[in-house]
């Protein structure tokens, strides 16, 4: 029998396809910003895909939260070192 419902990973690429178009209007030094903030959806699709939400652009959104949190903490850490 074949799946009735997409893998997780499926439905992100599907997403990103419908993002591109967003991205076609973008300023050129945004667009690679942009790629990078949908590369992380793919980077993080194993743990949304145990996001149990009927709206799929929820493990989404939440992917990108967390890799833009996670960038930050990152940034503070550094700041910290240096005694900024």
């Amino acid at each position: 029998m074949g799946r009735t419902i997409p893998s997780w990973r499926m439905v992100v690429e599907a997403e990103i396809e419908k993002l591109k178009r967003f991205q076609e209007f973008l300023r050129q030094e945004d667009k690679a910003i942009f790629e990078d903030m949908l590369d992380q959806c793919k980077l993080l699709a194993s743990a949304a895909s145990v996001m149990a939400s009927p709206i799929k652009q929820i493990p989404f959104i939440i992917s990108m939260l967390f890799a833009h949190h996670k960038k930050l903490a990152e940034l503070e850490k550094r700041l910290e070192a240096h005694g900024l």
